[in-house]
């Protein structure tokens, strides 16, 4: 029971965590750019769980890897933080926080989507349901319940967020397939995202040093977004006598994230946004819930 309550206290923290993500993209991005916010992000995230591994005595586990596999990781480090944090950040420059935040949050969808031709897995009415239910939020939140058509601009950063839940669901579809411990791969792959964005972040990047606020968010960020965050998931997931007891507190994630958002980023949160919210989560809800399949 100890161990049980435990959990529960690492999930809550990852929960919060991730809640407060929203808002530290936006408010960052005022301060610097894109590159620059995902660089220092990437180096706090790298250095954290550098740090994390020395202490746990498992960065010798890295000798077990061979070339395949460090090529693997750079593939997977390419994807995220590389690709998926560029295409992210860049909808965060475009939409308000309130609706990109939720919009991202669609990706267990597309994650069934592309499991269908990736991993040859079989589409169910369920599956079908569930997407189009999670569409509709994903609607009612970009034509802000209208449904008279949404800005061109938006409409650019409707698209960049919904891509960005295509890369995230890659990166864990092709993520299945390594079996090295799990702090091990997701360190390596924000080492090899740090040497991807590194290059394109001094080349492309008109103010590469950021001023202190930016700089601050940036590393807030790569702590309690991408590196302490992940290890208390981890934890969550091995003290839980079953991951439903704590996946589940996840849908909490977006809800939390609006009220976090109204208050540090002073955006009123629009009804539609809600609504648009419960309609993906209840989508997600509904593809995960073991019932009849036909």
């Amino acid at each position: 029971m100890q161990e049980q309550k435990r959990a529960y206290l690492y999930t809550l923290m990852a929960v919060l965590f991730w809640a407060t993500a929203a808002s530290a993209f936006k408010i960052s991005l005022i301060y610097m750019e894109t590159l620059s916010l995902l660089f220092f992000a990437s180096f706090a995230s790298t250095a954290v769980l550098f740090f994390y591994l020395v202490y746990s005595n498992k960065l010798s586990l890295l000798k077990t890897f061979s070339k395949k596999d460090y090529l693997h990781s750079a593939f997977l480090g390419f994807l995220n933080p590389f690709l998926y944090y560029i295409i992210l950040l860049k909808a965060y420059s475009i939409l308000p926080a309130q609706m990109a935040q939720p919009i991202n949050f669609f990706w267990p969808i597309t994650l069934v989507l592309l499991s269908i031709p990736i991993l040859k897995q079989k589409i169910y009415t369920k599956d079908i349901l569930s997407i189009f239910i999670s569409f509709i939020g994903v609607v009612i939140i970009s034509t802000r319940g209208t449904f008279n058509g949404i800005e061109s601009t938006e409409l650019l950063g409707v698209i960049y967020a919904l891509f960005s839940t295509i890369i995230w669901s890659l990166f864990w579809i092709y993520n299945t397939k390594d079996k090295h411990d799990e702090v091990i791969r997701i360190f390596l792959n924000f080492f090899f995202g740090l040497v991807f964005i590194s290059p394109v972040m001094l080349i492309f990047t008109k103010n590469p040093i950021p001023k202190i606020q930016g700089l601050l968010g940036a590393v807030y960020i790569g702590l309690f977004e991408m590196g302490i965050t992940f290890i208390l998931w981890l934890k969550a997931l091995k003290s839980s006598k079953s991951t439903v007891h704590v996946a589940n507190l996840i849908f909490i994630v977006p809800f939390l994230s609006l009220v976090i958002i109204n208050f540090a980023v002073g955006e009123m949160i629009h009804l539609s946004t809600i609504i648009g919210s419960i309609f993906i989560v209840c989508g997600i809800i509904l593809q995960k819930v073991n019932i009849f399949r036909s």
